[in-house]
């Protein structure tokens, strides 16, 4: 009898001798019962309007998403901007885990980020996300470890990213222009810039030496090739030589197009090339069984760190070291002290000094993030 369409009637039209139907006999109903039946009747079109209203700012998306981040306040950000569903999935198929998925969810809510695909396979973009995600979580009110722990999901979340597959390369058809490539033909490796990918054939420059003059090639030659990406992914691919041509007035050399590209497996943790005073203290066994403990030599040796990861690093020291051996490495990193323990993989002489690569064995979270901070380009100038 009575629809949703019954608020459309403005109330001082209702007559009580309207409501007759509901009284015991059908008679006029009494005073009591009429002023009982309006005021359920008012109260009945407020729930519906209510919901209505409530129901239409729902679908408006102004809601504000709390900041997630691995656990852990961060404040309100901006209005959802992309498909819950979508991104989930997207983020499953990268690898990540709960914490981290909600980690990437605040990074990007923050930034106001409409198409996340393009962003984790923009590497520009993704890491301006994260710097303003860092900056948030840096600034905020939460405690030092609350902070450290956020960062560290913060900076394992970037991580995988940087080692994603999405947005692969699968075949030499999608490669750009300008791209180097680098030929290997017998024992030497040869570079040369993609011309053209867009015909049947891929074009590249014609070969030459190291005097300019044009290194040929016969065709039908088989090739191996190898590229990286501008986020430094490495892709290798067979090919062989096509021919000859001339584009825009200089010599070219056209390959045989590949659809089996095989990406090249990368170091674990991204890695930063710097010139970092530190020094190293030797570390040896003292004791056995269960009363093994680590002692740490009072010798001071100095060094330079040549490029870092949260994986460990490469130091350029005058002092002969012995592959296996074990140093706690001490390094300042802007306002804070770094220590970590690390084992020796391997050494490299030249000249009079020795580089020494180095596994970080124990590393604290908040060294971790420090020296993540510092090899993404996050932290404060």
């Amino acid at each position: 009898m009575m629809g949703l369409n019954i608020f459309l009637f403005p109330l001082q039209t209702v007559n009580p001798s309207d409501f007759q139907y509901f009284t015991k006999g059908g008679g006029t109903s009494s005073p009591v019962a009429t002023i009982i039946f309006v005021v359920v009747f008012a109260l009945a079109i407020g729930v519906i309007v209510l919901i209505n209203n409530r129901n239409s700012s729902g679908t408006k998306g102004t809601g504000k998403a709390k900041g997630t981040g691995g656990g852990g306040g961060g404040g309100g950000v901006g209005p959802k901007l992309f498909s819950g569903f979508a991104f989930n999935r997207l983020a499953r198929n990268i690898g990540l885990d709960n914490d981290q998925i909600k980690m990437l969810n605040f990074v990007f809510r923050s930034d106001d980020v409409v198409d996340p695909e393009k962003s984790i396979n923009t590497p520009a973009l993704l890491d301006r996300h994260f710097r303003k995600a860092y900056r948030i979580i840096e600034q905020s009110s939460g405690s030092e470890q609350e902070t450290q722990n956020r960062l560290f999901v913060l900076f394992s979340t970037r991580n995988i990213l940087e080692n994603s597959m999405i947005g692969s390369i699968g075949s030499t058809r999608q490669l750009k222009d300008d791209l180097t490539l680098t030929l290997t033909y017998g024992k030497e490796k040869i570079n040369v810039n993609v011309l053209s990918t867009k015909t049947e054939l891929l074009t590249v420059e014609a070969p030459k030496t190291v005097l300019g003059s044009q290194i040929k090639i016969p065709k039908g030659t088989r090739l191996s090739a190898l590229f990286f990406t501008k986020n430094n992914k490495g892709f290798s691919f067979e090919t062989r030589v096509a021919g000859y041509a001339v584009m825009h007035g200089h010599p070219a050399m056209q390959l045989a197009h590949s659809n089996q590209l095989r990406y090249l497996s990368q170091r674990r943790f991204k890695r930063k090339q710097a010139v970092i005073a530190c020094f190293m203290f030797l570390v040896y066994v003292e004791g056995g069984g269960k009363k093994q403990r680590l002692v740490v030599d009072k010798r001071r040796l100095t060094g330079n760190i040549a490029d870092i990861s949260v994986g460990g690093c490469s130091i350029k020291t005058t002092t002969s070291v012995q592959v296996g051996a074990r140093f706690k490495i001490e390094f300042a990193q802007g306002e804070n002290n770094v220590a970590a323990l690390g084992q020796v993989l391997r050494t490299n002489r030249t000249g009079v000094n020795t580089i020494i690569h180095v596994k970080f064995l124990k590393l604290s979270q908040k060294a971790m993030n420090i020296i993540n901070a510092f090899v993404y380009e996050y932290a404060h100038e």
